[in-house]
């Protein structure tokens, strides 16, 4: 009964929050602009306090600066896998293996780890995250956008608020600012307001999420082969670093949040640098294919940790 009801205290936010975002959509309580609207929301406002407190709590061992460090070379290896699976699996177009690398945390990964370990602080899912926005700041969208679109990367790294929430959580994290506002005990004061204003990320982010998939619309058939070649490359990838961390790092990666973050789809921008229309239609419906697929699997996560 208490593994049933553990099930149901995950899964159930989930499949309302996104139901409910379904229900905008067919109802047209929200229109495009409106969700548009919502996920500049979460990524400008909620989501930078949901970094600024979780790399402010986080604890800078040795072995966690070097978990950064390893995700960053993992989404590379992940990229030149893609490359080499969309060959042999025959994948049109030239974003195919960008499918294989790159995670979309932010707009999902931090809403499902809170509800599959409200307990454990975001730090241990920030902590493997930082390696990977690193790494889509910079090579991947710069070998997306190409020499042109290079000084306009740069520019929206300089003024990302993610970006500046990482920089200042770890400012206060890595430096023991945090811990003195502690001792003096206003540290508090930080965790209040960026608790408050964190709070709706998760259910902003699902119901964004709900609105977006149309899962009758999804040419399956077409789609299996980018779900085959992210399924094969993650599953490769975090075999790695489960090996990595039982083996080098001693067991300072959280298991659960790799498993996590691995299960996770690509960065939803991936279609934005689509060079011809059917281009970004194929990548579009492979991402929100890849979206159910992580959702399912999370379904079955949050189940195996309950039994």
């Amino acid at each position: 009964m208490n593994s049933f009801i553990r099930i149901i205290e995950t899964a159930l936010p989930v499949l309302l929050a996104l139901a409910i975002g379904m229900l905008c959509r067919k109802k047209q309580f929200l229109c495009r602009d409106g969700v548009d609207t919502l996920k500049k929301v979460v990524v400008n406002i909620t989501l930078p306090a949901v970094l600024v407190n979780a790399f402010a709590t986080a604890q800078y061992s040795g072995a966690a600066l070097v978990i950064p460090v390893i995700m960053f070379l993992l989404c590379c290896a992940g990229l030149f896998l893609g490359k080499l699976l969309a060959k042999l699996l025959r994948l049109p177009g030239r974003l195919s293996p960008f499918l294989a690398s790159g995670f979309e945390a932010g707009m999902l990964g931090y809403a499902l780890f809170s509800l599959l370990y409200p307990s454990d602080s975001t730090a241990q899912f920030a902590i493997l995250d930082l390696g990977q926005v690193l790494f889509v700041f910079t090579l991947y969208k710069g070998l997306l956008s190409g020499r042109q679109g290079r000084k306009a990367l740069v520019k929206e790294a300089v003024t990302s608020p993610v970006l500046w929430a990482i920089f200042a959580g770890v400012l206060l994290g890595a430096t023991g600012l945090y811990a003195a506002m502690g001792r003096i005990g206003i540290s508090g004061i930080l965790d209040s307001v960026t608790g408050f204003v964190s709070a709706p990320t998760g259910m902003i982010i699902l119901l964004t999420v709900g609105y977006d998939l149309v899962p009758e619309e999804i040419p399956w058939k077409e789609t299996f082969r980018f779900i085959l070649l992210r399924l094969i490359v993650m599953a490769v990838l975090l075999l790695v670093l489960l090996g990595l961390n039982r083996t080098v790092l001693h067991g300072a990666v959280h298991k659960g949040a790799a498993i996590l973050m691995f299960l996770l789809p690509p960065p939803y921008v991936l279609p934005v640098f689509a060079d011809e229309p059917s281009q970004r239609v194929q990548i579009s419906a492979a991402l929100s294919a890849l979206t159910l697929v992580s959702l399912v699997l999370f379904a079955f996560l949050s189940v195996g940790l309950a039994l």
